[in-house]
């Protein structure tokens, strides 16, 4: 039985989804069913069409599935991808979180291994206190937080976040560290002890 994990991810621009595409390939390295979704939009037109990247990144993403409460329930794993808003997530991110309690109190995310990564405009634009904020959630689902720690010397080429991989963008939109190692090493170890509790389960 291979491990299922789904990538939820919210971006404006496309540098999450860029994470969340690699994330994807990471995982299927190690045989892992994939399903990448992302989460609703909540923001107006007119605040997409004031922004020519926003707008264009909306348009090129529209056949992408919008996340389900059962794509959480499929799951064995989760990989979250969300940029920093203020050193918290995005509203979009947080907004569908908050419609997960009836999965939670049927006890349906109990034990999924779950974690996170982020982007922000600088390098202390929040990126930890983030991926904290968004691990706050996922223990009270009592899910198993799985973070990449410093368990590979990828990590320390793209900045060095223990908590999960995080990227500065720049002002033209470019990312700053080459984290796509990271991001499929991170993904490579959320679906590795996915499977090691897969296994002892049955």
């Amino acid at each position: 039985m291979s491990v299922k994990l789904a990538v939820v991810y919210y971006s404006s621009t496309g540098t999450n989804y860029q994470l969340a595409q690699w994330a994807k390939e990471g995982a299927e390295e190690l045989g892992a069913e994939v399903r990448v979704r992302k989460v609703p939009e909540l923001a107006p037109q007119a605040a997409i069409e004031s922004n020519p990247a926003w707008k264009a990144h909306y348009e090129a993403t529209q056949d992408v599935p919008e996340v389900q409460l059962s794509d959480l329930e499929w799951a064995d794993a989760i990989l979250f991808s969300v940029p920093t808003r203020f050193g918290n997530m995005a509203a979009q991110m947080r907004q569908f979180l908050d419609t997960t309690g009836g999965l939670w109190f049927r006890g349906k995310l109990v034990n999924k291994v779950v974690s996170a990564m982020t982007s922000a405009q600088n390098p202390h634009g929040g990126q930890e206190a983030t991926i904290l904020s968004l691990y706050t959630t996922m223990y009270h689902w009592g899910a198993i937080v799985v973070a990449p720690g410093y368990t590979d010397p990828v990590v320390f080429a793209s900045g060095g976040n223990p908590y999960g991989t995080s990227v500065t963008v720049d002002q033209e939109g470019k990312m700053v560290e080459d984290v796509e190692a990271a991001v499929k090493h991170q993904a490579k170890r959320v679906v590795t002890v996915a499977e090691w509790l897969k296994k002892g389960r049955e």
